[in-house]
């Protein structure tokens, strides 16, 4: 079976194609700048090397045309026939409560990612043009919708209600639904079959450090509580995201700055964070290179940075009597040896002892703690797209039956 994954943001198409006989990625790429002026596809190449090709895209529906054109291009394509598509599989962010699972798509399911618009009005705009400019150029080929916040549909109502009037949560449905569900349901299992361990007898934290960032406690194979909340702008402290902060704060922020609700949330989700604090970037890279120049202000950002994750997961070691096993995923958690060094040191009490040399890489499945650690720590790096490709087989299977 070949399935396309597909990853439809406001203005951009991710796409990776698979044949799911041993889960060979075919063909993979991005459309970028969908509706603005220089547009362009960015093909990745079977020698490693990228191809980028200009062209006019005002709406997603061009932008899809434009990916199903490159999978049949004779030069760099994957098919001869775009019937060879047996599936098409969908990221989409906000699934609120009403979807728990992934599922096929049908006018019911677009209605309802479209009626949860306002709780993520970026993405899920973004992904219902992607399933609606698939379903005008391939009618008859079906859709799987995969939700990022299905995995953490387990936490129990104590951890997922805030501490506000219950009817505010019947009738607006304000709650934590947590995200980036996909990697920590990816890497909580793929660590376990890694380590040879029953994921139903492990504690298991994850922490999905990207520019996004989020922690998860998978208890037994279930999520029973997450970093992110409403949205993906609360917990830790992230690229140019607050993460956690005092309502009061923002509040009197927004009286003194004079800013409407609208600009205050886009202020905390893009001019905060690392981006904030060091005034030097949102990229980790670039703050860890000038932390080593001795710049005080990335020092400090780093210092905040690590010391949320190491909050979060002591909090989490809390709910969950213990910790079995620490997963780092994600661009900076594969990548950046002195976030995960620094999270994790001071905690022997926990039973974490790290190892200097094994935390030495970057970007591949590794044990990073001591033999001697209670707690093993693991770096996995994260695959949501074959998550989207097993569902997708696997629901559309069920069709043929």
């Amino acid at each position: 079976m070949k399935i396309l994954v597909l990853n439809c943001g406001s203005s951009s198409i991710k796409y990776k194609f698979y044949d799911m006989d041993g889960e060979r990625v075919l063909a993979q790429g991005g459309v970028e700048r969908i509706g603005l002026d220089e547009a362009f596809i960015k093909v990745k190449l079977p020698d490693g090397s990228k191809k980028q090709i200009m062209a006019d895209l005002p709406t997603h529906k061009e932008g899809v045309a434009l990916v199903f054109k490159c999978l049949l291009d004779s030069e760099f394509g994957a098919i001869k026939d775009l019937s060879e598509i047996d599936a098409v599989g969908h990221r989409v962010v906000q699934g609120g409560d009403l979807f728990e699972q992934s599922c096929l798509v049908t006018p019911e399911v677009e209605k309802g990612i479209e009626s949860l618009i306002d709780l993520a009005p970026v993405h899920n705009l973004g992904h219902l043009r992607g399933i609606r400019a698939v379903n005008a150029l391939m009618p008859h080929t079906p859709q799987v919708t995969v939700f990022d916040n299905a995995f953490h549909s387990t936490m129990p109502p104590y951890a997922y209600l805030y501490g506000i009037p219950y009817e505010l949560y019947e009738k607006y449905h304000v709650r934590r639904y947590g995200f980036h569900g996909t990697s920590h349901r990816y890497v909580s299992q793929r660590v376990c079959d890694f380590l040879g361990v029953d994921i139903k007898k492990q504690r298991i934290i994850t922490c999905h450090i990207g520019n996004g960032a989020s922690v998860a406690a998978v208890k037994y194979g279930k999520v029973i509580d997450t970093s992110m909340g409403l949205t993906p702008l609360a917990g830790l402290m992230m690229g140019s995201r607050s993460g956690d902060i005092d309502p009061s704060a923002v509040t009197y922020l927004m009286n003194k700055l004079g800013k409407t609700p609208q600009e205050m949330a886009d202020w905390l989700n893009t001019k905060c964070g690392m981006l904030g604090i060091t005034g030097i970037s949102s990229d980790m890279r670039e703050v860890e290179q000038a932390d080593e120049e001795g710049n005080k202000r990335a020092e400090l950002g780093l210092e905040m940075y690590n010391y949320r994750i190491k909050k979060y997961i002591g909090a989490y070691a809390a709910a969950m009597n213990g910790v079995d096993i620490i997963v780092w995923t994600a661009g900076v958690g594969e990548n950046q040896e002195g976030v995960r060094w620094d999270s994790l040191k001071d905690m022997d009490y926990l039973g974490v002892k790290m190892d200097k040399e094994r935390n030495h890489v970057r970007g591949k499945e590794q044990i990073l703690s001591a033999d001697d650690s209670k707690v093993k720590v693991v770096m996995i790096p994260t695959d949501e797209e074959i998550v989207i490709a097993r569902d997708t087989m696997n629901i559309v299977k069920g069709l043929k039956k």
